[in-house]
């Protein structure tokens, strides 16, 4: 084999490797005051969790979905915020983050099936999923076929794994590109293809409020784009300043999302999740 040959294969496995395994912030928060810390039974993981309740009877429970690279501690203002204004939060280091077990990220492939478990656990009335980049990406993908999902708030999503990996290696020649998905999509026993906001986003019927930077440069502001025109439902897209991982950073924004959620449940209540208010 040549050297060329044998670099080639060195790239692409360290590649894959990369997409499986990302750096994830260490969980080493204690839990927010008024949440108990528990554990859901994932697909084939265990996640850790918390679980926080409003001191009366919850108007629905909002599940919090965090980023690559990331756990439920940074969840800690928002579960505040929502336990505040009588919401049940619930919020956890999705697999291979945090104190959760697994051996690999998918993207939405088995995280999609997480969560479902997740809500089976919990058992709520009315869900409000709220994710940020790749919880982003879960909460849509989820959404396509759970009609207990009563409004999504997506931010910085990406609209599809294939596309967004190319981006963010723009100098990598394609064929290692390819090559590094087979690898990953062997080792961790799924289908990159699948992992596809932007095809989920046509099932979905639930509102969804889409947040992107508008001056992010690692996931692109149109990989939110093609999500909203994708989506079959009530929707709205929401273009707001700064980078990747930083739309959701100022109390407008929180405004936005707190009306959003707000005309969501209270359409379900009075007519039905079909007539909503764009």
């Amino acid at each position: 084999m040549s050297a060329l040959a044998v670099g080639a294969d060195i790239a692409q496995s360290v590649a894959a490797n990369a997409l499986l395994h990302p750096w994830h912030r260490p969980m080493v928060d204690s839990a927010p005051e008024g949440c108990e810390t528990t554990t859901f039974d994932g697909f084939h993981v265990t996640l850790s969790a918390w679980r926080c309740r409003p001191a009366g009877q919850p108007r629905a429970t909002v599940v919090l979905l965090h980023g690559v690279a990331d756990n439920r501690a940074s969840w800690r203002p928002t579960i505040e915020r929502f336990t505040r204004t009588g919401f049940e939060v619930v919020a956890y280091d999705s697999r291979a983050h945090g104190l959760s077990t697994g051996d690999a990220c998918t993207y939405g492939f088995f995280e999609k099936r997480d969560l479902r478990r997740v809500l089976d656990a919990v058992r709520p009335t009315r869900v409000v999923l709220i994710g940020t980049s790749l919880g982003a990406a879960i909460a849509l993908q989820e959404a396509a076929g759970d009609s207990r999902i009563s409004a999504v708030v997506a931010a910085e999503t990406f609209s599809d794994l294939r596309t967004v990996a190319a981006e963010r290696v723009p100098y990598a020649p394609r064929a290692i590109v390819d090559r590094a998905f087979e690898t990953a999509e062997a080792r961790a026993s799924f289908v990159a293809d699948d992992v596809s906001p932007v095809h989920a986003a046509a099932r979905i019927t639930a509102p969804v409020l889409v947040i992107h930077g508008a001056d992010d440069v690692d996931t692109v502001p149109e990989h939110s784009r093609r999500v909203y025109t994708a989506l079959a439902g009530p929707k709205r897209l929401l273009l707001v300043p700064g980078g990747h991982n930083h739309s959701l950073g100022s109390a407008q924004v929180w405004t936005e999302i707190d009306r959003w959620i707000e005309q969501a449940l209270g359409v379900q209540s009075e007519s039905g999740p079909n007539r909503f208010a764009m």
